[in-house]
């Protein structure tokens, strides 16, 4: 056992060693159409395809689930930009992903990380989070302490010597870096290297210092659960240490004004269902996930406009447990929110609500009517549904069946561009890695890094995905994103066929997100949208029928 240890911890030192010296070869981006005019958003992958109209603030209302968004897991590659701004070298390095596939081959820069001097301060700060996260109670294990290391005085003495060797290497390596090999040592079980690392991580993470420092503060969270086999009960402990319900309204609606991801979404899906609909009396929408009904509101104003007057609405929302908690009460507030915005337009207007997850979706739960043209929106709501690797129920391919079954006029679906649902630990904390590094980096060029709301915000509507995906394993885990790739198979093999967008989309996503950071990237690939941060896809639209 000795030897072994001996030999793990090597071969991670070793590994630590080239990637001080290592230099990769600019990844190779194969050539798609690109309707941003500021800058080229590299996209490629086998299996991967790779865009609202500006409307006034007050119609956005926050909306549930956790900021949404989405290109490809951790390739190796090295990305210069001119417009990083959290990279004045204007160069941010990949480390190669030993587990890479054919599928994986997006790429998205890592800030470099800075080291805080005061060591204690950031002990204190990362005891805040684990405090505001957990609660007082909570009975995480404290690595500081070096509760981490078990065994006999032997082993320990060992750990030392190697905790030692690697200690030695931190200057020379960055924080990405050490996440990395942190994560490789829980893959290989090389426990001894994985205790040293935690203990340096906890030195140089930071819930307010740059992208990765805070991303590395929930990582960190992510690895101890995993470390105990006790992320599904740490995960519940983040669900239920709840803010009440304005505060989580609130942190979401800081999320929903400086991020575009859901704005994205609803403005493609709305579009679509407009121009699909243009002459259609009666309509009825499904949503998946209604949240607090503001796509809606938005569609409703420009159905008010058609020529020859509006057609009648009917809308069946479903609903999630985190809206409910959010707008403080049940599908019967969305409901009267969005009759009486109706009124005000003068559509004709009927809610039905379906006050129940999608898994437990049936037909008769629909209420789908003859005579009406059916609409289906899925945003950011099918990587939940379990698949086939989780339960033989596969409620992912099954509501899918069910959807086409009805024979809708069109189908919209918005999902993050990532890959995470059935990759093996090491796979998926990568790409978990490389993907919330660009959502942070999104985040921090609209908000101060002090600011005390986007450190909320971010721990309650961000940090419980990081948690899961890398904590929890089976049905726990819930947090099972697909690429646009696998999503394109699933709906061929229901029986949908791609519906092509028009430039009418891509115009009005564009006119949107004149609003945000020129950071973001608007790409179209294979009849889909893409949504990217610099070098990175985040979310995905596409429509169906």
């Amino acid at each position: 056992m000795r030897t072994t240890r001996k030999h793990q911890t090597s071969a991670t030192i070793q590994r630590l060693c080239e990637q001080t010296v290592k230099e990769n070869d600019p990844f190779c981006l194969s050539h798609i159409q690109i309707l941003d005019n500021n800058a080229c958003l590299a996209m490629v992958g086998r299996g991967t395809d790779v865009s609202f109209q500006t409307y006034k603030d007050q119609v956005f209302t926050l909306e549930s689930s956790t900021a949404a968004a989405g290109f490809d897991s951790p390739s190796a590659v090295s990305i210069s930009s001119s417009r990083s701004p959290f990279s004045p070298q204007g160069s941010q390095s990949y480390l190669s992903d030993p587990h890479h596939s054919p599928d994986n081959t997006y790429g998205s820069p890592f800030s470099g990380s800075s080291v805080v001097d005061d060591s204690n301060e950031l002990k204190h700060k990362l005891r805040e989070l684990e405090l505001s996260l957990l609660g007082p109670e909570s009975n995480t294990i404290d690595s500081c302490n070096g509760c981490f290391i078990t065994g006999s005085h032997q082993a320990a003495s060992m750990a030392s010597f190697n905790c030692d060797q690697l200690v030695d290497m931190i200057p020379n390596l960055d924080l990405k870096q050490i996440l990395v090999a942190c994560g490789q040592a829980l893959h290989d079980g090389d426990m001894l290297t994985v205790t040293c690392l935690m203990h340096e991580l906890e030195k140089i993470v930071s819930v307010s210092g740059e992208p990765i420092q805070r991303l590395g503060a929930y990582v960190l969270e992510g690895l101890r659960a995993r470390l105990e086999s006790s992320g599904s009960n740490i995960y519940k402990a983040l669900k239920c240490e709840e803010p009440t319900s304005s505060e989580l309204m609130s942190y979401m609606h800081i999320l929903f004004r400086i991020c575009p991801y859901w704005k994205f979404a609803y403005t493609s899906g709305n579009v679509v269902i407009r121009e699909v609909m243009e002459y259609e009396q009666k309509i009825h929408i499904i949503d998946f996930q209604i949240a607090q009904g503001t796509q809606w509101m938005l569609l409703i104003a420009a159905f008010a406009k058609r020529p020859g007057g509006p057609p009648s609405i009917r809308i069946t929302g479903i609903d999630d447990s985190q809206s409910i908690h959010a707008r403080g009460g049940g599908l019967d507030i969305v409901g009267q929110r969005l009759s009486e915005f109706a009124r005000s337009y003068n559509v004709p207007f009927d809610f039905h609500d379906a006050a129940m997850s999608g898994c437990e979706i049936q037909l008769e739960h629909l209420n789908v009517q003859p005579g009406e043209a059916l609409a289906v929106n899925f945003p950011y709501i099918l990587h939940h549904m379990p698949d086939e690797s989780v339960s033989i129920s596969n409620h992912r391919d099954r509501l899918l069946r069910l959807v086409k079954s009805l024979s809708p006029k069109v189908v919209t679906l918005s999902e993050q561009e990532s890959n995470t649902n059935t990759s093996p630990f090491f796979s998926r904390y990568l790409e978990t890695l490389d993907y919330y590094s660009a959502m942070f980096e999104s985040i921090d060029a609209a908000c101060p890094r002090d600011d005390k709301q986007r450190i909320n915000a971010e721990q309650q509507c961000v940090a419980r995905d990081i948690v899961n995906m890398i904590a929890c394993e089976g049905t726990e885990r819930v947090e099972r994103h697909e690429l646009l790739g696998k999503w394109r198979s699933r709906l061929t093999m229901a029986g949908f066929s791609q519906y092509p967008l028009s430039s009418s989309v891509t115009t009005a996503v564009r006119d949107m997100l004149k609003e945000y950071d020129n950071n973001y990237r608007l790409a179209e690939r294979d009849g889909a949208i893409y949504l990217g941060w610099v070098n990175r896809a985040m979310s995905t639209f596409s429509a169906w029928r």
